[in-house]
């Protein structure tokens, strides 16, 4: 492995993104302490517990594992797609490096990223008394999962973009609706019939549902379901990654 490559690829992308650190970090904390405060202090006085927990404690799951999610996307397929438009990635190409390290270094930048934010997020939550942290390597390993399924997902949609406005299609039709329609502000016992069905056929529920067990200790359904997911979300995108690296698809152009 070209551990010096993948040091100084790192290095490099943690320097772009510090350099935009208003939008990469700044951003995404104040939205998620407004979130919490709006939904979780001001709702949560007149919401009764729900799950045997406070109506905070609740939704602070979802909404750690929201701006997760964003962070380790928006950093990969960003990153990846100004390097195909300007042409960058073709220093990539000829240096001594292998598809599965330029995939590797990519997904470990975005992953770091998003960490960063799901701290930032976890002190704000713990500032409104809402986080606690029942299994805590289970957590982390959550946590990176959650990072490296949507920095790899982040790659394909950098790969598949033709113009900048196309980077945030993904999350504006299928992220942050699959997220918010995937029990992050209710619970899945107020749901019935179709509705019902449709939660549970969400991937994103029972990742978030994982990440609530993880948190709180309360899961609505096996948490081994999300984390089946995440695992074999992971394994195959990473195939489907380096493949279509190795290939060239809509780098070479």
């Amino acid at each position: 492995m070209n551990t010096i490559g993948i040091l100084t690829f790192l290095q490099r992308e943690l320097k772009r993104i510090w350099r935009v650190k208003v939008q990469t970090f700044a951003a995404p904390l104040i939205s998620a302490t407004l979130f919490i405060f709006i939904f979780g202090t001001v709702l949560g006085r007149s919401i009764d517990t729900i799950a045997g927990v406070s109506y905070l404690s609740f939704v602070f799951p979802g909404i750690l594992t929201l701006y997760m999610i964003m962070a380790a996307f928006e950093s990969s397929s960003s990153s990846l797609y100004f390097a195909r438009w300007t042409r960058s990635i073709h220093e990539l190409l000829v240096a001594p490096f292998s598809y599965g390290e330029m995939v590797f270094s990519y997904v470990a930048a975005s992953t770091v990223r998003s960490v960063l934010i799901g701290t930032g997020a976890l002190l704000i939550g713990t500032a409104f008394g809402a986080v606690t942290i029942t299994h805590p390597f289970l957590f982390l390993a959550t946590g990176i999962g959650i990072a490296v399924v949507f920095a790899l997902a982040g790659l394909i949609v950098g790969l598949w973009a033709q113009g900048f406005e196309q980077l945030g299609v993904f999350t504006t039709f299928v992220l942050t609706p699959l997220t918010y329609l995937g029990g992050m502000f209710y619970s899945l016992d107020l749901l019935t019939g179709t509705v019902r069905s449709i939660t549970l056929a969400n991937p994103l529920f029972h990742i978030i549902d994982l990440m609530r067990y993880v948190t709180i200790g309360t899961a609505q359904v096996n948490p081994i379901i999300g984390g089946s997911i995440l695992a074999g979300t992971a394994g195959v995108l990473a195939v489907l990654v380096v493949s279509l690296f190795r290939q060239g698809w809509r780098i070479r152009e």
